[in-house]
């Protein structure tokens, strides 16, 4: 170990290897964050220096550094060594035996408690909020490219100085183009500089939740004590809060009391402030008056990127032009990036081939005979008729009642979920209605098809027949 006695058989340049690659961290990163993260390490180095093995305290720290410094540490190392150098990180072996396992904490607790030099001086609240962060999902694994800049850059600078400029952050989008990676990304960059803060990352439905429990149980109390003395709320999806009308009021209080205590909000929705249905005009105005930020799906070279970038993380090597065959190919998301990725190193890996475009061509044939069935609107429409029994027709006239509205809202929810369709292409193609009438089908039947079974297997039937 580079802390202990070196080894007798390492040469001095060897010996030197990790303790120069820490002495040139020491001078690129601020004081605070290298004594949290990088002085405590200790680094073991092979004989041939090919090799250096990192020992780290606890598994919160290793998930951070791997993400936050593994790249840049072992770039330092090479360029030091002149050659390749292999890092690896591991758990330090606990000091003593023990036999009882320790009660679950939060994260926070979790931090205080394992990293001594990251300790308060006073003991931590029993009351301190569980953080919900995830904390791989940092700036330092999302991958950026002219998509997600504008946001990535009013996130980095909400991280870096709390309750000053865009307060509220407002980023908005479509479903899986990184939203919650970004606010994530705000909170664990936070906790990194300042380990004591209070932070919570929340899903709205959440919120929702907390406030009938604190109805229910009369315990409001510890419901303000809780979200009213936060230093950074981070909460996803707000168009949960539609037609809400208790939780739409508590949280508008909680927003002002944030606000009146300098703590940073940040939010994230399908649609823009102003976008948003059936939520109240107040609480639409508090999130439009700070500062408001689209993430836009992903261009194709960004696609490459994270499919690249992904692959490296799960210790696969993912080749450029396979990158690019599977970008072309998945285009609407990063979540279904990552569902591609998944099934082609799955592939890989049971079948013992490496990585090419025909393995991808083999592993994505489902997802490609979609791709070139070319799912149109008028066939989806033309399908949720004959299932329901109504008129074609019915799908672009202008009459209302349930037994044609219901299948016409299903159609739209399908065709915003099987085309590329933008909101207002799908709204013409139904005679000509207004986009916000199609946002507001494909929330109701998305809402609707997590609770209820039955339509949930309308839905899947309806797929798989379009799909073939």
């Amino acid at each position: 170990m580079i802390e202990g006695t070196p080894p007798a058989t390492l040469s001095t340049d060897v010996q030197s290897l990790w303790q120069t690659c820490v002495d040139r961290l020491a001078r690129e990163i601020p004081e605070q964050q290298f004594n949290t993260w990088i002085r405590p390490l200790s680094g073991q180095v092979s004989e041939d220096g090919a090799k250096v093995v990192v020992a780290v305290g606890n598994r919160f720290k290793l998930d951070w550094i791997r993400a936050q410094y593994a790249a840049r540490i072992t770039a330092l190392l090479e360029a030091v060594q002149g050659a390749p150098v292999t890092l690896e990180l591991a758990l330090a072996p606990r000091e003593g035996p023990s036999r009882t396992s320790p009660a679950p904490r939060t994260v926070q607790e979790q931090v205080l408690a394992e990293l001594p030099d990251l300790a308060p001086a006073e003991a931590v609240s029993p009351n301190a909020p569980k953080t919900r962060l995830n904390p791989a999902l940092t700036f330092g694994t999302l991958v950026e490219g002219s998509a997600n800049r504008m946001a990535r850059a009013a996130a980095m600078h909400v991280a870096g100085s709390l309750g000053q400029l865009y307060n509220p952050l407002f980023i908005y989008g479509g479903v899986g183009l990184g939203k919650t990676h970004l606010v994530h990304a705000i909170g664990n960059h936070l906790l990194a500089d300042r380990p004591q803060a209070k932070v919570l990352y929340i899903h709205a439905e959440q919120f929702v939740s907390d406030v009938v429990k604190a109805y229910q149980r009369k315990t409001f109390d510890e419901f303000k004590e809780r979200y009213h003395s936060l230093d950074l709320l981070l909460i996803d999806d707000v168009q949960f809060f539609a037609n809400k009308e208790r939780t739409q009021e508590e949280f508008f209080n909680a927003f002002e009391a944030l606000l009146a205590r300098k703590s940073h909000i940040v939010l994230t929705s399908d649609t823009y402030p102003k976008g948003l249905a059936d939520i109240h005009e107040r609480l639409v105005s508090r999130f439009d008056s700070g500062l408001t930020v689209a993430i836009e799906p992903p261009e194709l070279e960004m696609r490459v990127a994270i499919l690249i970038n992904k692959a490296a993380v799960e210790n696969a090597v993912m080749p450029e032009e396979v990158a690019f065959f599977v970008a072309k190919n998945v285009r609407s998301n990063v979540r279904e990036l990552e569902g591609a990725l998944r099934k082609i190193l799955a592939y890989s890996r049971f079948n013992q081939k490496d990585i090419s475009i025909q393995l991808a061509r083999e592993a994505l044939k489902d997802l490609l005979s979609i791709q070139n069935r070319q799912i149109s609107v008028e066939n989806i429409q033309k399908t949720v008729a004959d299932y329901y029994k109504i008129k074609v027709a019915d799908m672009y006239s202008k009459k209302r009642p349930a037994s044609i509205a219901r299948p016409r809202q299903i159609a739209m929810f399908l065709a915003k979920e099987l085309t590329q369709k933008s909101l207002p292409e799908i709204g013409e193609l139904f005679g000509g209605r207004d986009h916000t009438t199609v946002l507001h089908a494909v929330r109701k039947i998305g809402a609707e098809r997590q609770q209820n079974t039955e339509l949930n297997q309308q839905l899947h039937v309806l797929e798989q027949t379009l799909k073939g």
